[in-house]
């Protein structure tokens, strides 16, 4: 009974003085259905992360996460869905770098702000892109490739899912990191730069792993290295761009949570934690890291360093490389 009295005591001191629009949070959170909307479309890649998710953290909350999936428009219309919801920890927001760094960077004219107007919740995970070539091309590490760019500057033809984005401005990135002049050859997303430079219209390629491990595996594009900073644990026998001779080098498309700004930090922290443990599930990591993806849960405040350190990466890249998006 003392134990009954004393969360009730909590609680409403909790309660207390947060305004009529809190009023819901006089009740234990969360007392009903949340919205996970993501910033993709059902079955893409941000979609096939969030799911299992979604699906655990419905048990550990007694509370369905129901995935809401708001494609296209470089996720503008998923951020705008969100911000049109009230800040009550009810609907939350399953988001990416592409969305939420690099487009920032890219367009001076957005209809949001990601630091003004969201409240990081937790990492997810990161996946990395990876460096492949045609076998065609006589090189076996990130070191002969900068050799032969030099030799032919402007002459190797580099596949990308488009301009403007992650894969593009890693290119730019790599060509300024060595010194070199690869040349960007965009296409309407990645299996189309797949297709054809699998089929030698293009000499080599840089795009999410999993959509170049079954042409790896067939031996049809041979794997030169990884972007992010340390091997993939799935696939340590690839190196990294940054021990090829490169350090510091590190380009990977995340995948995380955030809230509108003033939602209530019990809501924030709760979900943190139950992030946590779904990515500790032996299910949910495997998942993951099926889909070429590494587990990378690390709570608000590490979040909101992270975020802010990867927008001014972007910034970077995007200022020196001279790059224009309208």
């Amino acid at each position: 009974m003392k134990t009954v009295l004393l969360r009730f005591g909590v609680l409403s001191i909790a309660c207390f003085g947060l305004g009529a629009g809190s009023a819901a949070w006089c009740q234990v959170y969360p007392s009903k259905p949340i919205r996970l909307i993501v910033a993709g479309p059902a079955a893409g890649g941000a979609d096939v992360l969030a799911r299992p998710i979604a699906h655990k953290l419905s048990e550990s909350f007694g509370q369905q996460v129901v995935v809401d999936n708001r494609g296209g428009g470089g996720g503008i219309p998923a951020t705008q869905a969100v911000l049109a919801t009230n800040p009550d920890g009810y609907t939350m927001f399953f988001a990416n770098a592409i969305n939420m760094s690099i487009a920032p960077a890219l367009r001076a004219k957005l209809p949001f702000d990601p630091v003004r107007d969201f409240s990081p919740v937790t990492l997810v995970a990161t996946t990395p892109l990876m460096v492949a070539v045609h076998p065609s091309l006589p090189v076996k590490s990130v070191k002969e490739l900068v050799v032969l760019a030099k030799a032919r500057p402007g002459q190797v033809l580099c596949a990308s899912n488009g301009e403007g984005t992650i894969q593009h401005l890693t290119i730019e990135m790599l060509n300024r990191a060595a010194g070199i002049s690869l040349l960007h050859v965009p296409y309407k997303g990645g299996t189309p730069a797949v297709i054809d430079t699998v089929g030698g219209q293009t000499q080599m390629i840089i795009t999410a792993v999993p959509t170049l491990l079954s042409q790896v595996r067939a031996s049809r594009l041979r794997a030169l290295a990884v972007t992010s900073s340390q091997r993939m644990l799935s696939m340590r026998e690839i190196p990294t761009v940054a021990e090829s001779g490169f350090p510091g080098f590190e380009s990977v498309q995340w995948y995380g949570i955030f809230a509108r700004t003033k939602t209530p930090a019990t809501a924030i922290e709760r979900w943190a934690s139950e992030v946590h443990k779904a990515m500790e599930s032996p299910s949910v990591k495997t998942g993951l890291m099926q889909e070429g993806a590494e587990p990378a849960a690390n709570g608000p405040h590490a979040f909101a360093e992270f975020h802010r350190v990867d927008i001014a990466k972007w910034q970077k890249v995007v200022r020196e490389s001279n790059i224009v998006m309208e």
